[in-house]
């Protein structure tokens, strides 16, 4: 039993490293790609609460923080595709780089929402970064600029 409980500690430590690494990746990729101007990461609570924490610490130029919160599941574990924003940023938007931060990219349906929304507000740039990806269920697909790793359709949770 020790043997099979150090195997999955070992298996943690891999997946928890791996996840580390490539947060520092899109860290790297997104100051790259954003070297002046004003830089606004928005996340979409509360999925993303964590994963953008770690993110803007390994993002290396000044940048402001704020959230949004929108849902579309209800009590199930897929889509309605009713959209609704629950919680909007108070934060002025015109003429900022926005990278908008999700966990998981499931269907677009939220996102392309979103970021109609947003982008009616005159941001310099608007983009997405997304933890998991499920290319797969997107139709049609809203552009995800920085994607950590792709997923499977399954519902995933965690």
């Amino acid at each position: 039993m020790a043997a099979q409980e150090e195997g999955q500690a070992n298996g943690q430590r891999l997946l928890f490293s791996a996840i580390a690494e490539k947060v520092a990746e899109l860290g790297t990729e997104i100051t790259a790609a954003y070297p002046d101007g004003d830089l606004l990461v928005l996340g979409l609570l509360k999925g993303s609460f964590i994963f953008l924490g770690d993110l803007v610490r390994k993002i290396e130029r000044p940048l402001q923080v704020d959230f949004l919160v929108a849902s579309s599941y209800g009590a199930g574990t897929t889509s309605s595709g009713n959209v609704r924003l629950l919680y909007d940023p108070e934060t002025q938007l015109e003429g900022k780089h926005i990278v908008l931060v999700e966990d998981i990219v499931d269907t677009g349906n939220t996102l392309r929402k979103l970021l109609a929304v947003l982008q009616e507000r005159a941001p310099a740039s608007l983009a997405i970064c997304a933890l998991l990806d499920k290319v797969e269920m997107h139709q049609p697909m809203p552009e995800v600029r920085f994607v950590g790793f792709q997923a499977p359709t399954a519902f995933l949770v965690g």
